[in-house]
């Protein structure tokens, strides 16, 4: 087939629709792709409210402080705060992590519970699709031990 068989309108409909084909394809799994660092961010959150919660639940107002455990007895929200910060987590800024420990009863006494919820500003960012920041949070509730 040669190029002049070709109706004079029609000769750059393939380059025209694979170039939109190809945009389509490569925001679907520059999608996916954000999704999946949503994801981990995700469970960043929850390890983080996990240890957060564990960390309050050792330390409560019968915590002996002399078998070596440090801020002990009676944590406070802003101990637990820089706690979870320290703890390395490749890909996330731990200065944007939020923590928010609650203790429902308002005593930190064995038997109460302590409430620990992580928020994290995830900035979402997908080619041809407006920037945003959609915040994700985590929570975790455990019964005191000591």
């Amino acid at each position: 087939m040669n190029r002049n068989s070709l109706p004079r309108g029609d000769r750059g409909q393939a380059l025209v629709e694979s170039a939109i084909s190809i945009v389509l394809l490569l925001t679907m799994v520059f999608a996916v792709i954000a999704g999946g660092f949503m994801l981990y961010t995700y469970h960043y959150l929850s390890y983080a409210a996990r240890i957060a919660s564990r960390y309050a639940m050792v330390r409560g107002s019968a915590c002996d402080h002399s078998n070596g455990m440090p801020d002990c007895p009676n944590v406070t929200s802003t101990q637990i705060q820089s706690y979870v910060t320290s703890v390395p987590y490749a890909g996330i800024d731990p200065t944007l992590t939020t923590v928010t420990v609650t203790w429902p009863k308002g005593t930190d006494n064995p038997g109460d519970t302590v409430n620990v919820v992580v928020q994290y500003p995830f900035p979402l960012s997908v080619p041809f699709i407006p920037s945003s920041t959609i915040n994700l949070h985590s929570t975790s509730q455990v019964v005191i031990s000591q």
